[in-house]
């Protein structure tokens, strides 16, 4: 199985790219890993939320493949513990899956498109973060579930 994240926009903040980079440099030790940033849209003030939505849902949908997995980081999605996390990748692996792509969506969330492609909703908390944070603490986690899996000291319970 091959991971995914999609992300709209870039990080401006280099100590946070820094690492970013550092966990998708260790997750590729354990699995084939894309970090894939959509650009930000251009011209957003003259667009409602609702259209910026649906702009940025095109963008994502475009580059989503007919076999790929999609699951979005949305407020509402189900929550995981770590280790609960780890088992969930591992049902997606031994289920076939060739591509497993997570999403983080722009400010306003998803389009109803991207909802309606949607195979899975996971929240990451009840919390608001930057959408530049949850880049690192999903990178961080997909890291976490694989040494979890692996029994590797990282990860203490």
């Amino acid at each position: 199985m091959n991971l995914k994240l999609l992300a709209i926009g870039r990080t401006d903040d280099k100590q946070l790219q820094q690492l970013i980079d550092q966990y998708v440099k260790r997750l590729s030790h354990y699995i084939k890993f894309d970090l894939e940033i959509i650009p930000d849209l251009k011209n957003t003030k003259n667009l409602s939320e609702a259209q910026q939505k649906e702009k940025e849902g095109e963008l994502i949908l475009k580059k989503l493949s007919s076999s790929d997995m999609l699951v979005l980081l949305d407020e509402n999605g189900k929550q995981f513990s770590s280790v609960e996390f780890s088992t969930y990748l591992q049902k997606r692996m031994n289920s076939g899956i060739k591509t497993l792509v997570f999403v983080i969506g722009g400010p306003y969330g998803f389009s109803e498109n991207v909802y309606a492609k949607a195979q899975g909703k996971i929240s990451l908390s009840k919390m608001t973060f930057s959408h530049q944070m949850v880049r690192l603490f999903v990178v961080e986690q997909l890291y976490r579930a694989f040494t979890i899996l692996r029994n590797e000291p990282y990860h203490h319970r």
